[in-house]
């Protein structure tokens, strides 16, 4: 799995950019969400997610992480591919999507091309739950601050420890031991918390 591509940005439109990384360059659809991030830059960061068909091998990239979950949030949706996940992040923004779905407003998503209301219903009704984890965690891990936390929270919950439950534990020692700046002393301090 790529989990994201920093280079230069060789060639760019509001649905593809080529990252040229080290010399090779990697074809990355995107969303016009993440265009408007990049468009003036010459280089930058993009989070991937690498799509494996029978046929095609298929890269979405994304400004940011949280764009990045709500892409995966929606293709999970039975009838929710990835075309259509993209449409919907280049129309509105994840946080719009999540306000959407919290308050069940199907209309809202159904105002998008490719969206009909069955399936607005049925984003509705499966991501409700999952939407609301991915917002918690969202403003959580503002709090978290900088990527330092991020990359020990990243850390824990790849070790099998629930987000919430990571969240909680970093944020305890960040509280008590503000001083501490080793990666490795944080996760342990945060597994012997949790």
């Amino acid at each position: 799995m790529i989990a994201y591509l920093s280079g230069k940005f060789s060639y760019k439109n509001p649905a593809v950019v080529y990252v040229d990384v080290q010399g090779i360059g990697y074809e990355v659809n995107i969303s016009l969400n993440t265009y408007s991030h990049i468009q003036n830059l010459a280089e930058g960061k993009l989070f991937t997610y690498l799509q494996v068909k029978e046929d095609s091998h298929t890269l979405y990239g994304f400004f940011d992480v949280l764009e990045k979950e709500m892409f995966i949030l929606l293709i999970s949706v039975s009838g929710v591919g990835a075309a259509t996940a993209r449409m919907m992040l280049s129309n509105m923004k994840p946080a719009e999507i999540t306000n959407a779905i919290m308050m069940n407003n199907a209309a809202v998503l159904e105002s998008v091309k490719g969206i009909g209301r069955k399936t607005a219903e049925r984003l509705v009704l499966e991501l409700r739950d999952k939407v609301s984890k991915l917002a918690t965690s969202g403003t959580e891990n503002m709090h978290l601050g900088n990527t330092f936390d991020q990359d020990a929270l990243n850390a824990l919950v790849a070790l099998g420890i629930s987000r919430p439950v990571a969240e909680q534990a970093i944020k305890k020692i960040v509280i008590s031991e503000p001083s501490i700046n080793n990666l490795e002393a944080l996760i342990k301090k945060a597994l012997k918390a949790i």
